[in-house]
């Protein structure tokens, strides 16, 4: 009895599935290929299983329950595999914005519960273990439990599988019986290694690169007109698709549309297909600036060794000035000189004198007032081409700063009214439930947009492109990867020929998607461009 009810919880440790949109877990009703293996293990080496029971197959066990909880849960909150080489690298990061966001003492419970639940499982499963290596000393339990491990592994070995969830688990037909699995974590660490294998030689384990689009464009429709290209983080198909998401969002949209139709201009949208889920935003920016698809960081790191061209050098050979906007950038960035801005405005650079606003510190509006005072209202100068990656829409989503409406206040040394900078900090993400956070967070996107458009005198183009969706505990178990992209401005013919692609009128984008998001570069070329004399 004491080893049936061993096997049963060795089983569940490694067959739970996730309760989305949560970090927990429930139990599962499958069998685990691992246990069966770990069984025959003992069986065979029953001479040796009291020592493998106590010393080496609890420390083994730990790291297949880690692993399952990762493959589980990532997908189930990040909206794709845990890449444990490269999102590891930003563990530092995320802990210090959850820090943000959570009180100390939160986060000071959750890492002794996290090394207490892992002393947990060793100590459950040497005692479970034990139990079944005492059972295997006598004959009988040990021919039933070699007999059942075998089975149950030529059952895996042999019948055909018919896939339940690519994360959780698969059934396999025996004639008229379906026998649930989960699926094995040892795979999911063979992936893990591939990651790692790859990162020391990504030109080789990437495939190589595809070839770049034509770069080339003389730009004459834009009347060297400034061109504002603003990634806004996590602007995904989830703010149209959720009902909640695009009631609560209702408002907020129709201020910035009634700024687009008061101040004479005219917005065009559509969906794109975003190189990455949840997080990567850098992907998505580099297959932009490119035209190259980056789906993964090989990829990447790949194209950063080239001697590829970007975007900005079309703009740089036709008189403007390339400006990177960068409030979120907070640590020495070498990708800038791949990119070769004439300038990259980063925290430090920008000093901003107010509060900090979470983890990102500095409000996406006064990074944009900041913009103007720095660039576009100094006389005289060239046009400038200004990529800008917002941060205050970046996952925890809070707290989100006020909206000032005086923008003037803005560049003053208190931006904001204490009472309402204090508010503001008041109003923390539910960690929980982060759904509420988002909204917010967009709103006040929209809000900063809407009034920003109504502060121009001249006719910047102004190009918002949403660099992927939110993770997936917001925008949904197997949500698709497309994110919105308006073009707003008053330039007649960019926009007609826009059209001619595939846009369409006004701020609510339509399926089916325009293609992947690198497939914009020679749309948008095409468009800043007037046939040659």
């Amino acid at each position: 009895m004491a080893a049936a009810l061993s096997l049963l919880l060795l089983n569940a440790s490694l067959t739970f599935e996730n309760v989305w949109p949560t970090p927990k877990i429930r139990w599962g009703s499958a069998l685990a290929i691992e246990l069966a293996l770990a069984v025959l293990l003992l069986v065979l080496a029953h001479r040796w299983a009291g020592a493998l029971a106590r010393r080496v197959l609890p420390a083994v066990w730990v790291v297949l329950v880690v692993g399952r909880y990762l493959a589980v849960t990532g997908p189930g909150l990040y909206g794709r595999e845990f890449n444990l080489y490269w999102d590891s690298a930003h563990l530092g990061n995320v802990a210090a914005m959850l820090a943000r966001a959570a009180p100390w003492w939160a986060v000071v419970l959750a890492a002794a519960a996290l090394v207490a639940l892992v002393a947990v499982v060793f100590v459950v499963a040497r005692a479970a273990f034990g139990r079944i290596a005492a059972a295997l000393e006598h004959r009988g339990p040990r021919w039933a439990l070699g007999s059942a491990a075998s089975i149950v592994i030529l059952l895996y070995a042999a019948a055909p599988a018919r896939e339940v969830n690519p994360h959780v688990g698969a059934e396999l037909r025996v004639g008229p019986v379906s026998v649930p699995f989960a699926h094995p974590v040892t795979p999911a660490y063979a992936r893990q290694a591939r990651f790692v294998l790859a990162a020391f030689a990504p030109p080789a384990m990437s495939g190589g690169l595809p070839p770049a689009p034509p770069l080339e464009a003389n730009l004459r429709a834009l009347g060297g007109a400034d061109v504002l290209l603003v990634f806004l983080e996590s602007y995904g198909a989830v703010a149209f698709d959720a009902p909640d998401v695009a009631a609560g969002l209702a408002a907020s949209r129709e201020g910035l549309d009634a700024a687009i139709r008061d101040t004479g201009r005219r917005v065009l949208s559509a969906y794109v297909q975003s190189p990455t889920f949840g997080a990567s935003s850098w992907l998505a920016h580099l297959s932009l600036l490119t035209g190259v698809e980056v789906r993964d960081q090989y990829a990447y790191t790949s194209l950063m060794a080239s001697d590829r061209q970007t975007i900005l050098g079309t703009f740089e050979r036709h008189g403007y000035r390339t400006v990177g906007l960068m409030p979120g950038m907070r640590q020495a960035w070498p990708e800038g000189a791949f990119y070769g801005f004439d300038v990259i405005y980063d925290r430090d650079r920008l000093a901003y004198p107010g509060p900090d606003f979470g983890w990102w510190s500095i409000p996406d509006q006064w990074a944009l007032a900041r913009l103007d005072a720095l660039e576009r209202t100094t006389e005289p100068r060239a046009p400038v081409f200004v990529v800008f990656p917002t941060s205050t829409t970046h996952a925890p989503f809070g707290p989100v700063a006020p909206y000032e409406p005086d923008w003037t206040r803005l560049l003053t040394r208190e931006p904001y009214e204490p009472s309402a900078a204090a508010e503001a900090m008041a109003a923390r993400p539910d960690l929980t439930n982060l759904r509420p956070s988002y909204v917010r967070a967009m709103a006040y996107e929209f809000d900063t947009l809407a009034g920003y458009l109504r502060q121009q005198a001249d006719d910047p183009l102004v190009i918002v492109i949403g660099d992927h969706q939110p993770p997936a505990a917001i925008s949904g178990a197997d949500a698709p990867w497309q994110v919105p992209v308006h073009v707003i401005g008053r330039r007649r013919a960019v926009l007609d020929r826009l059209l001619g692609h595939g846009f369409q009128p006004g701020l609510t984008p339509t399926r089916p998607a325009l293609g992947p998001l690198h497939g914009l570069v020679p749309m948008f070329l095409d468009a800043f461009s007037e046939p040659e004399d």
